[in-house]
């Protein structure tokens, strides 16, 4: 198998996987639309590929140097998925209530994937597999192969709550997504924190 191959693959498998950012991604297309969610997955593919890069050109190192470092964002992170869970399973379900509120900016995404726990062990475990050697060619192929399928994987979870968004028009049913999102928020937090 060819190493852009082994890239491919492994960005996939990364990026639509359930998590944080995917799951702030179907929710926003149940509630606005997947036109309305583009800015949210294009600043979270842009902060996934920022912050590989920003991996790959020195920060595991810093992390290995300061340990500490490294549990302070794991725990922001477990913070961050904890409140987001907190808004998901208090949310009533009202559509009146979304009319007011906005869909997820790139500035949100962005800084989502800087919190995300995930997205951080994607990019150390990457480095490890591809770029351990400081080769910034290979650096600069994996972060393309990365943006262009995170880019992809995301905007599929947009498009999968858009096309949700017909059969959650009941505040019913809006709850119970909601709900079922938090608790996968809060296992994720979970993992996390046991890991």
């Amino acid at each position: 198998m060819s190493v852009v191959w082994s890239m491919m693959v492994f960005a996939l498998v990364s990026s639509v996987s359930p998590g944080p950012v995917n799951l702030v991604a179907l929710s926003s297309g149940v509630s606005f639309g997947w036109r309305a969610s583009v800015p949210h997955v294009t600043g979270a593919t842009v902060g996934f590929t920022a912050l590989l890069l920003a991996t790959g050109y020195g920060l595991y190192e810093l992390l290995l140097l300061w340990p500490a470092l490294q549990g302070a964002i794991r725990l922001g992170g477990i913070a961050f998925l904890l409140w987001m869970a907190w808004r998901l399973a208090r949310d009533n379900g009202e559509m009146n209530n979304r009319e007011a509120q906005r869909a997820p900016g790139a500035f949100n995404g962005a800084l989502m994937q800087w919190l995300n726990p995930k997205a951080w062990l994607a990019c150390v475990a990457g480095m490890g597999l591809f770029a351990s050697d400081g080769n910034h060619a290979t650096l600069w192929l994996f972060a393309g192969i990365y943006f262009v399928v995170c880019y992809l994987s995301i905007l599929s979870w947009a498009l999968a709550g858009a096309s949700l968004s017909g059969w959650l028009q009941q505040p019913a049913r809006i709850r119970l997504f909601n709900r079922l999102l938090a608790a996968m928020l809060l296992s994720c937090a979970a993992w996390l924190a046991l890991a």
